[in-house]
């Protein structure tokens, strides 16, 4: 009896370790699986990160470093991956942009308008030539007064700079600090020889945060519908957008007319390259250098035609503008209006 009570407990005893043994094969059996499936999820988050870095352009090397950074590296990584994420949302929204609405110029007038705002206003002091024409051809992308706005927008015209190509004490480089100093923005038009000639003031205008606009390559003297052909008037401003691309990393989007002369045609021709057509409602005889106009009637004259939405032409040449213009931002602010960045 005692003999079977031996057996019985040897034989407990061995199932017992046999249990056990199969429970921590068992066990490790579930470890390795944990692991190979932690090694694949770790290989797959490396992968995406590195699809994310390539997405942001982060080269192969410091993908790599970035998957060796130790923890203490945490928040150098995070910036990363929040610097890839924000690349890879504007390449989305530059991927989702709509392509420009192609206008049909069959049956479109070749006729060449002239283009001056004219003396007769209503009573909010607006031009009714401007209203008139804004009217009649916005739907071809052209402004001649902002009806969609109350503020005051400043644009200066640059053939050339005066007094000297590129100066940093000409007129166009005191009309930046006078607009830096009164927290301004404006639009300058310019032609492809002030593109090239005057670099430095291109850059400053660019990064103190004015618009540059699209004033032509030539200034063709009779006008934009002057030319020959559709392809004539489209490389007078490709010409200008491409070497301002190329050359300041900047992308035009308003073109202003040389002399002011347009047609149904070629507002349509710049509204189809992805424009919109600049023209103004207060401009006056400022381009003359050696016979500008007195200071203080210029003055008076620009506080006189203030009125909402006003585009106001200043060419850039003019010392008069030059040296008026903070009384002027000043007297427009006083009336009551707001100066805007043309958008």
């Amino acid at each position: 009896m005692k003999k079977n009570k031996y057996l019985i407990v040897l034989l407990m005893v061995a199932l017992a370790a046999g249990c056990k043994g199969k429970d921590s094969k068992d066990t490790l059996a579930q470890t390795e699986i944990t692991t190979q499936d932690n090694s694949t999820d770790q290989t797959t988050d490396t992968e995406n990160a590195q699809e994310e870095n390539q997405a942001g352009a982060v080269s192969n090397t410091e993908e790599q470093q970035s998957v060796q950074t130790s923890s203490t590296n945490d928040d150098t990584t995070s910036d990363e991956a929040q610097s890839n994420q924000t690349t890879s949302e504007n390449q989305t929204t530059e991927q989702e942009e709509q392509p420009i609405e192609q206008i049909s110029l069959d049956g479109l007038s070749t006729e060449s308008k002239g283009w001056g705002q004219g003396g007769n206003v209503d009573d909010n002091n607006v031009p009714v030539g401007c209203t008139m024409y804004q009217n009649q051809y916005g739907y071809l992308g052209a402004d001649f007064v902002r009806t969609d706005s109350d503020a005051v927008f400043l644009t200066f015209d640059e053939g050339y700079e005066y007094p000297e190509a590129n100066s940093p004490t000409g007129n166009t480089a005191k009309i930046l600090d006078t607009l830096k100093e009164k927290n301004v923005k404006a639009v300058f038009f310019i032609t492809l020889p002030y593109a090239k000639s005057n670099p430095d003031l291109v850059k400053r205008m660019i990064e103190e945060g004015h618009v540059v606009g699209n004033h032509s390559v030539n200034h063709p003297s009779n006008g934009l519908p002057s030319l020959a052909t559709v392809e004539d008037q489209q490389n007078e401003l490709i010409g200008v957008h491409d070497y301002v691309l190329e050359n300041y990393n900047y992308t035009m989007d308003l073109f202003r007319y040389p002399t002011g002369a347009f047609s149904e045609q070629s507002l349509a021709i710049v509204h189809n390259l992805g424009y919109k057509s600049v023209f103004w409602s207060f401009a006056y005889k400022d381009w003359i250098t050696d016979a500008q106009p007195d200071k203080t009637e210029a003055l008076k004259t620009m506080k006189e035609k203030l009125h909402p939405g006003a585009i106001y032409l200043l060419h850039a040449v003019s010392t008069t503008n030059t040296e008026v213009l903070g009384d002027f931002i000043d007297a427009i602010k006083e009336a009551g209006y707001d100066i805007e960045r043309y958008e």
